[in-house]
């Protein structure tokens, strides 16, 4: 593709999103704003309130919802490929004539077609990662970057995740799951246990029960995020992390960090600052383990990648025990893209900065066969 200004593929930065992560997405989209080659690019900026509003802006900056923004909406119809954008003068007509009956605005002149080459969907969390913005992104028929509904939807869903990885013969924790509205027996848990929404991104909602009667709070604490709960012993080890790039057999792993704590567990995207670090943690990249430690991790993150069938890209979270056996923790399949973030980190120190992971995913969803 040329990179002159007229030939620039076409870019849909989709960012925000409803669920509880909205804040850290739009940090992420800020960053790739600004690692994007506008050589090559051309970015269209489409940010999603919390509420579900979906906006076309001119830069996901930190007050892009009040900056000049159209109503825009990505068209489920294949054969438009691209954003239908709300005109103004639609708005002007509207409020003259609020009955649709009395005049009706001929479609041409209500909304302009952006037409787009592919998409990236900067979103975390619930409606971003688990195969609910998937299935838009299929039906609209344009390539986009990371995994699809099947793998989106199977990632976000903890308890599924565990099933298929431990199919594959990768080992997860012991686990029990709460279905919505039912209970379980807190005799038979051996603690410490951690509670978690099934569905959920980062560490929101996430207790670590040390005695039976914290269980049912841990369990209200959980449902605000999600209907369905996970109860998981406690794996004693580090927490490690891998960034995956690639597809099928063809992959890439960044360097793997460790997560070192001061105290509790790791909480991500809730501190007061986070771009100052972690409340009471500390990511060191490259991990400080055993190279024969660092491979078995890699190898283990790519298996889980294919199990999964994830693509494009994931950060895969894994437990380093103290006998050097490798556990599965959880698989963000778009893993935030901050100044901070892990991710970046990895895939940086092992010499492919963020622009370039930027290209290659792109690269990949444009020459990505129909599965």
């Amino acid at each position: 593709m040329d990179s002159t200004t007229t030939n620039r593929l076409k870019v849909g930065i989709i960012f925000g999103g409803r669920s509880e992560e909205h804040p850290i997405s739009v940090k992420s989209a800020q960053e790739i704003a600004r690692n994007l080659d506008t050589a090559k690019y051309e970015p269209f900026y489409v940010g999603v309130t919390r509420e579900g509003a979906w906006k076309l802006c001119a830069a996901p900056d930190a007050e892009w919802e009040n900056g000049p923004c159209r109503p825009a909406m990505l068209s489920p119809d294949s054969t438009v490929r691209g954003l239908l954008v709300q005109l103004q003068a639609q708005a002007q007509e509207e409020h003259q004539h609020p009955n649709p009956n009395q005049h009706q605005i001929p479609e041409s002149d209500r909304y302009k077609t952006i037409p787009l080459d592919v998409i990236v969907p900067v979103l975390h969390g619930r409606l971003g990662e688990d195969g609910a913005t998937q299935g838009l992104l299929e039906l609209s028929g344009i390539p986009y970057v990371g995994c699809d509904v099947q793998s989106s939807a199977l990632c976000m869903d903890k308890s599924l995740a565990y099933v298929v990885a431990g199919n594959a013969g990768i080992a997860t924790p012991n686990f029990w799951t709460v279905p919505p509205g039912g209970t379980i027996d807190p005799a038979p848990l051996i603690y410490p246990v951690f509670v978690k929404p099934a569905r959920s991104g980062s560490s929101f909602g996430v207790t670590k029960v040390s005695r039976a009667e914290e269980l049912p709070g841990a369990l209200e604490n959980a449902r605000r995020y999600d209907a369905k709960v996970l109860i998981e012993e406690a794996v004693t080890g580090s927490e490690i992390g891998c960034a995956v790039l690639g597809d099928e057999e063809d992959l890439m792993t960044g360097e793997v960090d460790r997560i070192a704590l001061s105290h509790g567990f790791f909480r991500i995207h809730q501190e007061d600052a986070p771009e100052t670090g972690s409340d009471n943690s500390t990511a060191i990249v490259p991990a400080d383990i055993p190279a024969e430690s660092r491979r078995l991790v890699q190898q283990t993150a790519m298996a889980v990648y294919r199990a999964l069938g994830c693509r494009g890209l994931a950060r895969v979270d894994l437990f380093l025990t103290e006998r050097g056996a490798v556990v599965l923790n959880e698989v963000n399949t778009f893993p935030g893209m901050t100044s901070y973030s892990r991710y970046p980190r990895m895939m940086a120190a092992a010499g492919v900065p963020l622009g370039e992971v930027i290209d290659r995913t792109i690269a990949l969803a444009l020459n990505r066969k129909p599965r």
